[in-house]
């Protein structure tokens, strides 16, 4: 066997136990989060109790702390990466990518809907907003994206990464919905709408995704292709500040820009067959054409 094909099947190995792994923590999380929910409510209720005992009446609301502002050079550095920048790294390194699927178009206002779950606490999803931010950059404009960090008492702690709750993105080609439940310390944050938790419900599980029902960060384009787990390891941010990252990001040698970007141009392609090729600039690159091969070439594998 060629050192070549030995490199494509321990990638696989590699990519099938990441998302085993995230498959198992995942389940954790969730029985953690429903304890820690439970002692909320109870916190919540005794709250409210001794504000009417003390204050004669009123009501008070859980602590939902706002997602604290990007600052703009970090916003500047993952929203405007060169199109010369990442053709360089093309899809080298890209072990996972989404799954194609038949399923009912996903659209919103006539265009077609990308839509994202996650939650501020899970560190896969730190990882995997940075890929995605960049990506949708292609396609339009964001603002209000904040700065989020990942739990510290989760596996790999203290993820920096970037928020979707309170941002905005805007575009000719597509929209885009994103849902933080929860934040870093589980506190609920955004609530989805029913008709995308259905989306959420229906496709996040076996047959259209192996492993366990319900992961995040679970992304859905336009019913085309779906996803759920993250596409590179949060260890590979581990230590670094968002600056830092926005850095890298923006340097085709590094570990970072390369799984960055690599995985942005996956998502990219995946896009572009939503959107019809559009704009032509952006899918016709060579980084995103290389990113269309990977998605190909992992659908073949699956």
């Amino acid at each position: 066997m060629s050192s070549r094909v030995k490199g494509k099947d321990n990638a696989r190995a590699r990519a099938a136990e990441m998302r085993a792994t995230q498959a198992r923590l995942e389940r954790r999380r969730r029985v953690l989060g429903a304890t820690a929910a439970l002692i909320v409510v109870i916190l919540v209720v005794g709250g409210l109790v001794l504000v009417k005992l003390t204050s004669g009446g009123g009501t008070t609301t859980a602590d939902t702390k706002p997602t604290t502002a990007l600052p703009s050079s970090v916003l500047h550095g993952v929203t405007s990466v060169p199109t010369s920048t990442s053709d360089k790294v093309g899809a080298t390194g890209v072990t996972s990518v989404p799954v194609s699927v038949k399923t009912p178009a996903l659209t919103a206002g006539g265009k077609p809907k990308m839509l994202y779950f996650g939650a501020e606490y899970c560190p896969y999803c730190a990882a995997e907003r940075w890929p995605v931010v960049v990506a949708l950059s292609r396609f339009g404009t964001w603002s209000g994206l904040g700065a989020a960090t990942s739990s510290s008492s989760d596996v790999f702690p203290n993820t920096p990464s970037l928020s979707f709750h309170g941002a905005t993105f805007t575009s000719d080609f597509l929209t885009f919905t994103g849902y933080e439940t929860t934040d870093s310390n589980r506190v609920p944050l955004d609530k989805p709408s029913a008709a995308d938790q259905k989306i959420f419900d229906t496709y996040n599980r076996p047959p259209y995704l192996s492993g366990v029902a319900g992961g995040i960060p679970f992304i859905d384009i336009a019913g085309k292709y779906v996803s759920s787990g993250s596409s590179f390891g949060p260890e590979l941010l581990a230590g670094q500040t968002r600056a830092e990252i926005a850095q890298a990001i923006n340097d085709p040698s590094s570990k970072i820009g390369q799984a960055v970007l690599a995985n942005a141009n996956v998502l990219t392609a995946a896009i572009c067959q939503a959107t019809g090729a559009k704009p032509a600039n952006v899918c016709t690159s060579s980084g995103v054409t290389a990113g269309a091969a990977a998605l190909v070439s992992g659908q073949a594998k699956k």
